[in-house]
């Protein structure tokens, strides 16, 4: 007699919005009383090492408009190279630099910005060094499933031309959406989600 297999079912997806701010950034939907301060608004503190930078952008909709309700989480390695995760094994990362921020979009301006260190080159999973970036994810009402990207530095030029994933990108004229400006005092990464301009995403 075959035996009967009760398989759990796939929920239904969901939107992370309008409501995602109220869990993950309580002090910006001016909840008081949940956390002393966001999580993710310091990454730096003040011994950290590297060159400080900041990075500001918008995410832009298919129609060119900037989205106001979107949460933004980056992740990074140190100036070093090493992150700050138990599954790093190739050294012990700056304890002054978390590596992670979480920022939600102004919901005036429609910008994000994060105060960071210019991370380190890592390796790629075949020991190739990679060039310095950092790893986006995007929520926002309308999108189902969070967006993953990347963010590349524009004054990196010998270091994206070496990288192993940017090399991956089959369609050579979208590479530029994963590249951010300098600018005083850091870089500018906007992010377009549809249209002539979209940012390539990363199913990881």
């Amino acid at each position: 007699m075959v035996q009967s297999l009760n398989r759990l079912k796939e929920s239904a997806s969901q939107t992370a919005g309008p409501y995602v701010h109220i869990g993950l950034t309580p002090n910006f939907a001016e909840i008081g009383g949940v956390y002393p301060e966001d999580l993710g608004t310091q990454m730096a503190g003040e011994k950290a090492k590297g060159e400080r930078i900041v990075i500001t952008g918008h995410i832009f909709d298919g129609t060119g408009t900037p989205l106001k309700d979107a949460l933004v989480e980056i992740w990074q390695a140190d100036a070093d190279g090493l992150y700050n995760s138990p599954s790093e094994t190739r050294g012990s990362a700056d304890p002054n630099f978390s590596g992670w921020g979480r920022c939600p979009t102004d919901m005036t301006s429609g910008e994000f910005r994060f105060e960071t260190i210019k991370p380190g080159r890592v390796p790629f999973k075949d020991g190739r060094m990679m060039a310095p970036h950092v790893t986006f994810w995007i929520v926002a009402r309308g999108i189902n499933i969070g967006l993953q990207t990347r963010m590349y530095f524009g004054d990196e030029e010998a270091a994206n031309a070496e990288d192993p994933v940017l090399a991956r990108i089959e369609h050579r004229v979208r590479v530029p959406t994963l590249i951010a400006d300098k600018v005083d005092g850091g870089y500018r990464f906007d992010i377009h989600l549809q249209g002539e301009k979209e940012t390539v995403f990363f199913d990881i």
